[in-house]
């Protein structure tokens, strides 16, 4: 496998925009003409929209596009500007009566860190969307990612900042990616399970278990509800929307090796998994290669670029 860019995944624009003063944001993937897509939610929280149409059940083939989004369940009025930005362009569900664009969101809880009236909005999301167009996109404490924590078990005086990470891995002419905005209640661990972020003494800069932190204090059952780690899996793979359900799953087991604790009631983890290729592949190699790129993706989202918001963060 070698290390590429998620922009080198054909088929797929990805954007951001900010309220950069007030530290929140989204980030936008744009699917040109459309992607098969599945949804894997495994945290007790989560903030979505249109996630059942995403159930192998329903029928809908495509998405025009997913929005990761801060602002907690506010934010996904972000989407309607994805939807707007779709429609004028005539993209979406032909009807009789025209297009209705397939847009999919999940949003964090940033609204605790600078300023919790502003969140990302219909304005914000078609912003998003022209930065697409543009190329305007980076990873770090931009999109989705710029309001982005985490360790916050112990509350938010031993927290730190993370944002937006992506990688991307390819195989012959299989392409994986991940992109992944982390604002976890546990402690982030590297590939190699170094901790390079997560619950923090203030006093003296070391590290604090969150896991054994949580099982000793259970002072998080009160005080949090507002963690989630959301993100997606792209690909070049021919899968239809069942087996992208499964490589959804597959890609939480990068969500495990990464965060700890993982999947809790506190957090509302949320993984897509969109195509729009044609390569063929074994399920069982995009699914290990998903999970790779999301692990490889949140330690990259834990050393944040841009701004910090006064909180410490990882180098």
């Amino acid at each position: 496998m070698k290390e590429i860019r998620i922009t080198d995944i054909e088929g797929f624009r990805f954007g951001n925009a900010e309220y950069t003063e007030s530290a929140t944001g989204c980030t936008v993937i744009l699917a040109d003409p459309g992607a098969v897509t599945g949804i894997d939610i495994r945290g007790g929280a989560p903030a979505s929209r249109e996630s059942g149409l995403l159930n192998p059940l329903a029928d809908n083939s495509s998405v025009n596009a997913v929005l990761l989004s801060g602002g907690s369940a506010f934010g996904l009025s972000a989407a309607d500007g994805v939807v707007r930005y779709l429609e004028e362009r005539n993209i979406g569900f032909p009807t009789d009566v025209g297009v209705v664009p397939i847009v999919c969101a999940s949003c964090l809880f940033d609204l605790a860190l600078v300023d919790s009236k502003v969140r990302p909005d219909s304005a914000l999301g078609y912003q998003a969307c022209l930065n697409a167009e543009q190329g305007i996109f980076s990873e770090g404490s931009y999109g989705a990612g710029c309001g982005a924590t985490v360790g916050k078990v112990l509350g938010a005086d031993h927290m730190m900042k993370a944002g937006l990470g992506t990688y991307a891995l390819q195989v012959g002419d299989l392409k994986v990616g991940a992109i992944v905005a982390v604002n976890a209640v546990g402690d982030i661990h590297d590939p190699e399970g170094k901790k390079i972020a997560g619950v923090r003494d203030p006093q003296t800069g070391r590290f604090i278990d969150a896991s054994e932190a949580l099982v000793e204090t259970m002072q998080a059952v009160n005080l949090f509800r507002t963690n989630t780690t959301i993100g997606a899996i792209i690909t070049n793979a021919g899968l239809n929307k069942t087996a992208l359900t499964k490589v959804a799953g597959m890609a939480h087991d990068g969500f495990a090796r990464a965060i700890r604790p993982v999947h809790t009631m506190f957090d509302g983890d949320t993984v897509y998994a969109m195509s729009n290729g044609k390569v063929p592949a074994d399920i069982n190699t995009v699914g290990i290669m998903a999970a790779n790129a999301m692990a490889a993706a949140i330690a990259r989202a834990a050393r944040p670029q841009g701004p910090t918001y006064g909180v410490a963060a990882a180098e």
